[in-house]
């Protein structure tokens, strides 16, 4: 693997961890799939499928924050808004 694919796995890894620690089913959940997601694809060499699974993963990242915003969402409309009206 090149280093600047390297360093864009290792990135994205990152990001995902930050991001699963708010996931609903808990963070140790959300930490073995991911290791286990990574830990699939380690011996992948071919430059071209390494950039298609760090688009998967950019999605899942896109995916996750719209599930946190929508969390969010729900909770300040329950805060604010009652069912009454």
């Amino acid at each position: 693997m090149a280093n600047s694919l390297r360093g864009e796995v290792l990135n994205l890894y990152k990001n995902l961890l930050y991001l699963g620690r708010e996931y609903p089913k808990g963070a140790d959940y959300f930490r073995s799939r991911l290791k286990a997601a990574f830990l699939k694809n380690k011996d992948e060499k071919d430059p071209e499928k390494i950039k298609q699974l760090l688009a998967r993963g950019e999605f899942v990242i896109k995916e996750l924050e719209a599930l946190y915003f929508l969390r969010k969402y729900r909770a300040l409309k329950q805060r604010y808004y009652s069912d009454d009206s």
